[in-house]
């Protein structure tokens, strides 16, 4: 079949690579040339995603990269894999509507469109199909079929095509249809009744998460408070079997999901309902805050040692917002070394997973975390704890290390 893969970032490139290496023909839209300009290359910047297998599908003629509409033409099945970001609180699906339309000028009789992209329950029924008709001037269900399908990317433990895989349809055809295509891709698809129990499952997976690591942040301040070793007290209760799932504190939360997902849930039930979602609300809350946190940790922890914060020099290990991740969007990291720098704190960053001529936007100069570095700190601050980091080495030279991760010990390291 000819596949249309809509934007080719993070959840796009992944599926559009191993669409072509199930045999598929793949095109994978871009409006951003230089990403385009780079996959053609055979140049990989998604981790998930080797540079050795795009070059391969590139070379077999079963993937191609392109910036141009017109060459959308012709598709069977076309998958929305667009960013839906956050302005201020609001959705903001001007992504989604704008490949709506150009999908919709070269949608034809028979064909599916299947919308990947997180947002609210309604938005491929009342948002998608009515452009995807008005555009194409066909209508959904009798001419051209569609569904949800929410993305979930894997992990160290669960492969890309190893994550079962929800799928939905705004008719059984469309159902059928696009289970299919999926039953190609994924080794285990989960159908479900319509698009709007795949949208709330999506957002129901990433609260679920934002809202548990919301409580054990703020129950590690209320254990620092009280004396009480936040990280013992979470071991210990992992050792139930049952009834209790493990998430451990941290500096924040980041990335393209956990902080803006839930809010979209939020959002739709304010605006439509006027109810306020309050376990999202008061979980952004807390997690909004952490950065704070941990900087009033790393001020009172200087003044013990009878340094100011002002003049002093701190060291940030890890800036992304996940572990060995390449992604520093909403990374917490940004926020802790804003207020340092604030407080007027000598701050310089170390991240081994980021080039070091990309730029982090934050605004604090880059460097290796040498043994020279680390001991010329003031203080380090553990963000997080990638495995290209030598721990060992930054417990051996480190003054002082404020550790957000529960990685390192000694004399000279308090934990988050």
């Amino acid at each position: 079949m000819q596949i249309v893969v809509a934007g080719q970032g993070y959840v796009g490139l992944p599926l559009a690579i191993r669409a072509a290496e199930v045999g598929h023909r793949v095109v994978g839209y871009d409006v951003d040339t230089d990403r385009v300009q780079q996959l053609a290359a055979g140049q990989s910047y998604v981790r998930d995603v080797d540079s050795s297998r795009l070059r391969a599908v590139l070379d077999s003629g079963a993937y191609s990269a392109t910036a141009d509409g017109a060459a959308l033409a012709g598709f069977d099945i076309a998958v929305i894999t667009v960013p839906t970001p956050l302005r201020d609180g609001v959705p903001d699906l001007t992504y989604i509507e704008s490949c709506a339309r150009t999908l919709g000028e070269h949608l034809c009789p028979g064909a599916t469109v299947v919308l990947e992209s997180t947002s609210y329950p309604g938005t491929t029924e009342e948002l998608l199909l009515p452009i995807l008709e008005e555009t194409s001037g066909l209508k959904g269900g009798a001419d051209f079929l569609a569904g949800f399908s929410p993305e979930r990317i894997g992990n160290k433990r669960w492969s890309f095509d190893g994550t079962p895989k929800l799928v939905s349809g705004i008719d059984a055809k469309s159902l059928d249809v696009i289970k299919g295509f999926y039953d190609g891709i994924f080794e285990t698809t989960v159908p479900v009744s319509g698009p709007k129990v795949a949208e709330l499952a999506k957002l129901l997976e990433n609260t679920f998460r934002f809202v548990n690591i919301s409580m054990i942040n703020e129950m590690a301040m209320l254990a620092d408070a009280l004396g009480v070793n936040i990280w013992e007290a979470i071991d210990a209760a992992a050792t139930k079997p049952f009834g209790f799932t493990k998430f451990t504190p941290g500096p924040g939360v980041g990335g393209h999901c956990l902080p803006v997902d839930p809010m979209f849930l939020s959002w739709k039930a304010q605006q439509e309902l006027g109810i306020p979602f309050r376990f999202a609300e008061l979980a952004a809350d807390v997690n909004l805050h952490m950065p704070d946190y941990v900087v009033r940790r790393l001020v009172e922890a200087l003044n013990k040692r009878g340094m100011p914060v002002n003049g002093s020099r701190i060291l940030l290990l890890g800036l992304t917002y996940k572990f060995n991740a390449t992604d520093l969007r909403n990374s917490p990291s940004a926020r802790v070394a804003e207020l340092l720098i604030g407080l007027g704190a000598d701050v310089r960053g170390a991240e081994p997973n980021i080039p070091d001529n990309d730029d982090t936007g934050l605004n604090v100069p880059r460097v290796d975390a040498t043994p020279e570095e680390v001991a010329a700190a003031d203080a380090v601050v553990l963000l997080m704890d990638h495995p290209r980091f030598d721990l060992a080495m930054v417990e051996e030279h480190a003054p002082y290390v404020l550790d957000c991760r529960n990685r390192l010990s000694g004399a000279n390291v308090e934990t988050l």
